[in-house]
């Protein structure tokens, strides 16, 4: 029976408060995040671990002073294997959670793939648009920690799925059912997709992300409107520090809202899990936001999470990896036609 390892990879969170500043540290001293050469990274990593160590303490106190990230992502492993293994093939999978910035990282789960012995290894961000700063970043950590152990098991991996079907079925469902809530009131609603924000010139360099971001909100949408007609917006959330950051911001989404006397139906379009930016930036921060503006009314659809629809969408896309020996992903922005404005040269199926 050929065994098979799914690396499931996502960003991390720390598992108590006094993992919050070395967490923050990991994160911010990646060259992926901060393009500086140590030890101007390092130091820079300290200062910003520094200053906002007490406000990220803050709002992991308000969650229970941990991230559930990691029990999350490992339930949605745990779904995703089950689901693998009822296939009936003469395959065997097994899935592998690695966190980006906190335990279990690479190189612990690198060895314990190792142990494992599989006769090939699938990469599968839980990150459903790719970025450099997200899945780029785990992929070049996993191969570092992979070639320390002398690890060479053959190793595809799924850069991205920002249209595939069961990620946007899944959406779909859960958006529907928050519509339907509302559905007996005269308010009108409109959708905000919110996503997480990136310097502008990370995507001036050719990242794909905000293009997939577009790509799955497009995707969502005309699958909506098949049934139901609904206005919408694209925003980002969880901007830091002074650089220009893509928008629209939420908070100026937020204020048209209020000006148009609409309510808002808030999708987290680039988180498949509950952590903080879900937690307590839209569930606590911005419905404050939206109450201070008089928005008539704020309704947020929860993450895919274990949702059938995305963890069978996720199965599918392992096993065309594994069966059609795909070398590239075909379901990427490199599968499509680009904006002819912007050149992703740093996808990894760049040709």
């Amino acid at each position: 029976m050929k065994k098979i390892a799914v690396i499931v990879f996502n960003l991390g969170g720390p598992d108590q408060l006094s993992s919050v500043e070395p967490f923050l540290f990991n994160l911010f001293s990646d060259r992926a995040i901060i393009d500086l050469p140590n030890p101007f990274r390092w130091m820079l990593a300290k200062f910003i671990t520094n200053r906002r160590g007490p406000k990220a303490r803050g709002i992991y106190e308000k969650i229970g002073g941990q991230s559930p990230l990691l029990d999350l992502t490992r339930e949605q492993a745990s779904a995703l294997e089950q689901s693998l293994n009822q296939s009936g093939d003469d395959q065997q999978f097994k899935t592998f959670v690695a966190m980006r910035y906190w335990h279990p990282m690479s190189d612990e789960v690198a060895g314990e793939v190792s142990n494992y012995g599989p006769d090939e290894i699938v990469l599968l961000p839980l990150y459903p648009q790719y970025s450099t700063s997200t899945t780029g970043s785990s992929f070049a950590d996993w191969k570092r920690a992979a070639q320390n152990i002398g690890l060479k098991t053959t190793t595809k991996t799924i850069c991205c799925y920002p249209q595939d079907q069961g990620w946007v079925d899944a959406q779909c469902a859960l958006i529907t059912k928050q519509i339907d809530t509302c559905a007996g009131e005269k308010q009108p609603m409109r959708i905000l997709f919110s996503a997480h924000g990136l310097p502008k010139k990370i995507i001036d360099r050719g990242d794909p992300y905000q293009w997939q971001v577009e790509q799955t909100c497009a995707a969502v949408m005309e699958k909506l409107n098949q049934h139901m007609p609904v206005e919408h917006r694209l925003c980002y959330q969880s901007r830091v520090g002074r650089l220009e950051w893509i928008g629209p911001s939420i908070d100026e989404e937020l204020e048209r809202a209020a000006k148009d006397n609409v309510g808002v139906i808030v999708v987290p379009i680039a988180f498949v899990s509950e952590h903080s930016e879900t937690l307590v930036e839209l569930d606590i921060d911005y419905r404050k936001v939206a109450k201070d503006l008089n928005i008539p009314r704020y309704e947020r659809v929860p993450a895919v999470a274990t949702h059938e629809l995305f963890i069978q969408g996720l199965g599918r896309l392992i096993h065309k990896a594994v069966h059609n020996n795909l070398e590239k992903n075909e379901n990427c922005c490199r599968g499509g036609s680009c904006r002819c404005q912007v050149n992703h040269t740093q996808c990894p199926n760049t040709e």
